[in-house]
C-alpha cells in the first residue's frame, strides 16, 4: 500500500515541478511549487521523518511560497519591454548549468560508490528518532546537499531579480 502512495506522491511532485518551469503565468508557477513541496512533505511522511514534513510545510510551503506570491503580486510583470540576452550571457548562463549539472553526476556517482562500500552502523537511537541525532546528521553527512539546496534557491532568486528588472529606453534596441 505505500509503494501505491509513493507513486502517487512522486508523480504529484515531479508533475508540480514541471508545472513550476513550464507554466507562463507566475501566480499558477508559485501555487504549483506550494503543491511540489507538499508533495515532498508527503514522502517525508512515508519515510517516517516527520519533523522533515512539518519543516517542509511550515517553512518552505508556508513561508517562502507566501513570500514569493507576494514579491510576485508586488512586480508588475506584465508592463514593460525587457532587454533580450546577449550571446555572453546565454554562453555564460549555459556553461554554468553544465558545470552544475556535472558537479550533481560526479557526487552522485561518489555517493553511489560510497553506499555500495558501507556498513550500517550500530547506533541505539534511529537517525530520525531524536532532534539532536537529526541535526548531527543534517550538518555532518548532509551538509553539501543542503548547501547544493540553498546555493539553487540563490540562483532562482537572483533570476527572479534579473527576469522582472524593467529597462528603459527599449524603444531604441529593435
Amino acid at each position: 500500500m505505500s509503494d501505491i502512495f509513493f507513486y502517487l506522491f512522486a508523480a504529484l511532485t515531479a508533475g508540480s515541478a514541471l508545472a513550476v518551469v513550464f507554466t507562463k503565468n507566475t501566480v499558477a508557477s508559485a501555487l504549483s511549487l506550494l503543491v511540489s513541496l507538499v508533495g515532498v512533505s508527503a514522502l517525508f511522511i512515508l519515510l517516517d521523518a516527520f519533523l522533515l514534513a512539518a519543516l517542509m510545510v511550515f517553512v518552505y510551503a508556508g513561508a517562502v511560497v507566501a513570500l514569493f506570491l507576494f514579491i510576485v503580486m508586488l512586480i508588475d510583470s506584465h508592463g514593460g519591454d525587457r532587454k533580450p540576452f546577449k550571446k555572453a550571457t546565454l554562453v555564460s548562463g549555459f556553461l554554468a548549468f553544465a558545470l552544475l549539472v556535472l558537479g550533481l553526476a560526479s557526487f552522485a556517482k561518489r555517493g553511489a560508490q560510497e553506499v555500495i562500500a558501507f556498513d550500517a552502523p550500530s547506533a541505539s537511537v534511529p537517525v530520525g528518532a531524536s532532534l539532536r541525532a537529526y541535526g548531527e546528521q543534517l550538518f555532518t553527512t548532509y551538509l553539501l546537499p543542503v548547501q547544493i539546496v540553498g546555493f539553487l534557491l540563490l540562483i532562482a532568486m537572483l533570476g527572479v531579480i534579473v527576469l522582472s528588472k524593467k529597462f528603459e529606453g527599449m524603444e531604441d534596441v529593435k
